[in-house]
């Protein structure tokens, strides 16, 4: 199984050069600014992408997946694409959560207070989830903005430290795309655009033999 990892597109994903694979993920912010005509756009270019299975989560740009209702947003999305919100889906044996909540930030969209508000999210995360999928990252871990300060969200990494997912999968902070393995977990930040907004990195391929063998890309090493 080949799995392609993507965030933080902001309405440039048809600049992007995506290989073949078996299963997409993006992880959020696929606009600028949550308006329909960007949100319309992206979804017509993935739901074209030549995968078998295609999956989503909004991010903190997104404000349409957090202002409009559930069966507008249900409507919106394309038959064989996956969009999760707090939910999960299982894909040939392989259990996926996914969930857009990030810590509170210059008022964007789906912020939440650190703490006991995040930390209901949280909780939603099965304990049998194989791969996390969410917008932001977890504290210390590939969280670190070009000012140095780290901003990813602590009660995330507890629980993710009693999940312990295979591979936790999110972007956000654009300037600290790669992969760090600790435990049982590969953590992977896949933003593809720079602190700048300019398109930088690749997409990040996870090459699996079983599900449970696994290589990435070399050039996150």
């Amino acid at each position: 199984m080949k799995i392609i990892a993507i965030s933080d597109t902001h309405g440039q994903h048809r600049s992007l050069k995506v290989s073949k694979g078996d299963i997409i993920i993006h992880t959020g912010d696929i606009s600028k600014s949550g308006r329909s005509e960007e949100i319309i756009d992206f979804l017509d270019w993935f739901a074209n992408l030549n995968f078998r299975y295609k999956i989503f989560i909004a991010g903190n740009h997104d404000f349409l997946f957090e202002k409009a209702r559930k069966d507008v947003i249900e409507k919106m999305i394309p038959n064989g694409v996956t969009y999760l919100n707090d939910s999960g889906v299982e894909i040939e044996g392989v259990k996926i959560w996914g969930s857009p909540i990030t810590p509170w930030f210059n008022d964007w969209a789906f912020n939440r207070d650190r703490g006991s508000e995040i930390k209901k999210h949280w909780d939603l995360i099965p304990d049998d989830t194989d791969i996390l999928i969410t917008h932001g990252p977890p504290f210390g871990i590939l969280d670190e903005t070009v000012y140095g300060k780290r901003t990813g969200c602590e009660e995330l990494l507890l629980r993710v430290s009693q999940v312990k997912p295979q591979y936790h999968i999110f972007g956000h902070i654009h300037e600290d795309y790669g992969s760090s393995t600790k435990g049982k977990t590969t953590f992977i930040n896949a933003s593809v655009l720079d602190d700048w907004y300019e398109m930088r990195n690749e997409p990040v391929e996870i090459i699996t033999t079983s599900f449970f063998t696994s290589d990435i890309c070399p050039s996150l090493r």
